[in-house]
């Protein structure tokens, strides 16, 4: 089986501290990125990982050491996929440092164990491993209970449903704000220095929760969701939801049983059990 070292991305574009929170955001926009290894600026040492979310629930500090999870989780490069699998699924985390004598020399994600998952053949279908509550909304809910029902819940997407239960839309952190992606004021709130780079969708959107755009409206789900979305049934094995993902830049998607009705949601990380074969 192939080893960490041939699906990690070598020498991995890194945040440093001292440094900002700002600083942070100007790189993840400019590079097209959710989350970055942080290292120490004298030596190169890892000293932890930081993502938007991470930023987004400590949206009133500045500085990048009291933002950033110390002490992070990582892989050394021999290990095998099936082991960086492992911690993905457990631990729920989307990025695993490669450490080599204590030196920082690659990151994987889910991503990339994904793409040798869609080629592989396994037993596992979609509904042995769903793992997390499906958090959902109604579509006529106030997007300012959304916004908090994801917070709370610390999940990246709900399912949305009508008034008889039936799914209509799902609505995730990527589409919460896409009709401000040119909002250049918002964009500075964010320390983004150069707002050409705003038409970049899906980087960041979770910060504009700390402005007073979303409280201050009488916008409803149903205005944010995507419409009927890209849904897998509950007996669909896992290789081929790792291929709907790709193919889609999906980090999730809906399950639904015999009948259509919404049976859970399933994310990037469950799916990385059709290489560890654990299932609850």
């Amino acid at each position: 089986m192939k080893t960490v070292a041939d699906i990690m991305t070598p020498a991995p574009i890194v945040a440093q501290v001292p440094g900002t929170r700002n600083d942070v955001i100007n790189t993840m926009v400019r590079n097209k990125l959710t989350g970055l290894p942080v290292v120490r600026a004298s030596d190169g040492k890892l000293m932890g990982i930081v993502s938007r979310r991470d930023i987004f629930k400590k949206f009133n500090e500045t500085q990048l050491s009291l933002i950033m999870k110390r002490d992070c989780i990582t892989i050394e490069p021999l290990a095998s996929i099936a082991e960086a699998a492992r911690i993905f699924a457990e631990k729920r985390i989307h990025r695993l440092p490669v450490v080599e004598d204590n030196k920082l020399v690659g990151i994987v994600t889910p991503t990339d164990i994904l793409r040798e998952i869609k080629n592989m053949k396994t037993n596992l279908t979609a509904e042995d491993v769903i793992n997390t509550t499906c958090v959902t909304a109604y579509e006529g809910d106030p997007l300012t209970y959304a916004v908090a029902a994801m917070r709370i819940s610390d999940v990246a997407a709900i399912s949305v449903l009508d008034e008889k239960g039936n799914l209509t839309g799902i609505l995730t952190d990527r589409d919460l704000f896409s009709d401000q992606v040119s909002d250049q004021e918002a964009a500075q709130k964010l320390g983004v220095d150069d707002t050409k780079l705003i038409g970049l969708r899906n980087v960041l959107p979770l910060f504009y929760t700390a402005t007073e755009s979303y409280y201050n409206n009488d916008k409803v789900v149903k205005d944010y969701m995507v419409p009927k979305p890209h849904t897998v049934f509950r007996k669909t094995a896992l290789n081929e939801v790792a291929r709907i993902m790709l193919s889609n830049d999906f980090g999730q998607v809906p399950v639904r049983g015999t009948k259509d009705e919404l049976i859970g949601m399933i994310y990037d990380v469950d799916v990385l059990r059709a290489i560890t074969g654990a299932i609850n």
